[in-house]
C-alpha cells in the first residue's frame, strides 16, 4: 500500500463531548498535512436531546417523540463520511477514537470501505486502519453498556467532576474551559456486529494516568484481542482521560508514525 499521499483523518469522539474539545488535536494534524474531520455524534448533540434551550439546558424533560439518538444513529454519520471520502473523493481515511468513540469507529469501519478489500476489487481509496485512544475496545457481540457499565439509566448522562475524570493534567483555567463544552449522552446499548480488529491494522495509545478509564482495563481489552489472534500496535503516555488536550503534539507523533507504519 505504498504511497506518499497522507489519509483523510476522522475522528470519533467520546460521550458528552462535542468536536470542540478535539479541534487544537485537528490544527496540529492539518498544520502537518493531514485533512480531518470531528463529526458530531447525534447522542451528544443537545439539539437532538430534547433539552430545551441548548444554552440552558434541562436534562429533565425526558426523550424526543422518536426517542433517543442511538449508538447506531453515531455510526450512520461516521458511515456516511467515509462512504464520501472513501467512494466520491477516492481518499485513504484513518479512524481515530477516543473513549466510547471505540465502538462507534469500530461499527463503522465496515468490510466495503476497508482498502484491503477495495484493493482486491480494483478500487481506490478505503479505511486503512484504526487509532484508539482511551477508547473502549468492545468484543464482538457486546455493547459498551453490557461490558463496561455495572448500572444503566433511562434518561440522559452527565459528567461528574469532569476536571477531574477528563481533562486531569490541564491547569484549572483550561480544563474549566473545556468542561463548558461538554454535553450529555443516553447509555450506550447497542451491540457490535463489525470485526475490523482481525481485519484493519489497529494502535492503541494506553493513558496511563486516566482517571476515567484506568490504565488496567484498557491494558485488559487489548490483551482479551490479542488473545484472540488480534495484533494492536501499542503505544503508552504519561496523561490522563484526554491527550488530544494534554499529549497533542506527542499524540500526533504517534499517529502519524502509526499512520507511515501502514503505508510502508
Amino acid at each position: 500500500m505504498a504511497t506518499n499521499t497522507k489519509p483523510a483523518i476522522i475522528i470519533c469522539h467520546g460521550s458528552y463531548h462535542s468536536p470542540t474539545p478535539y479541534e487544537p488535536f485537528m490544527e496540529k494534524l492539518q498544520s502537518q498535512g493531514f485533512e480531518t474531520y470531528c463529526p458530531h455524534r447525534p447522542t451528544c448533540d443537545l439539539s437532538k436531546l430534547n433539552v430545551g434551550d441548548v444554552d440552558h439546558p434541562d436534562f429533565d424533560l425526558g426523550p424526543p417523540a422518536e426517542g433517543y439518538p442511538t449508538d447506531t444513529d453515531d455510526v450512520n454519520v461516521v458511515v456516511k463520511l467515509l462512504d464520501k471520502l472513501v467512494n466520491e473523493d477516492g481518499k485513504l481515511v484513518l479512524l481515530v477514537a477516543h473513549s466510547s468513540g471505540g465502538w462507534v469507529a469500530t461499527q463503522a469501519a465496515i468490510p466495503e470501505l476497508q482498502a484491503n478489500s477495495r484493493r482486491s476489487e480494483g478500487k481506490t481509496g478505503g479505511l486503512i486502519g484504526i487509532f484508539y485512544m482511551g477508547a473502549f475496545v468492545v468484543p464482538v457481540g457486546e455493547s459498551e453498556a453490557k461490558t463496561y457499565q455495572k448500572h444503566g439509566v433511562k434518561g440522559l448522562g452527565t459528567p461528574v467532576d469532569a476536571p477531574r475524570f477528563f481533562f486531569n493534567g490541564l491547569d484549572a483555567e483550561s480544563a474549566a474551559k473545556w468542561t463548558a463544552t461538554l454535553t450529555a449522552s443516553p447509555v450506550n446499548t447497542d451491540r457490535l456486529t463489525n470485526d475490523p480488529y482481525s481485519a484493519l491494522p489497529c494502535a492503541y495509545l494506553v493513558l496511563e494516568d486516566d482517571l476515567t478509564l484506568p490504565k488496567e482495563y484498557q491494558e485488559g481489552m487489548i490483551a482479551l484481542q490479542e488473545g484472540k489472534g488480534n495484533k494492536f500496535t501499542v503505544y503508552r503516555a504519561t496523561c490522563g482521560h484526554s491527550p488530544h488536550l494534554t499529549w497533542t503534539e506527542d499524540l500526533v507523533l504517534k499517529v502519524t508514525g502509526f499512520t507511515n507504519e501502514i503505508l510502508s
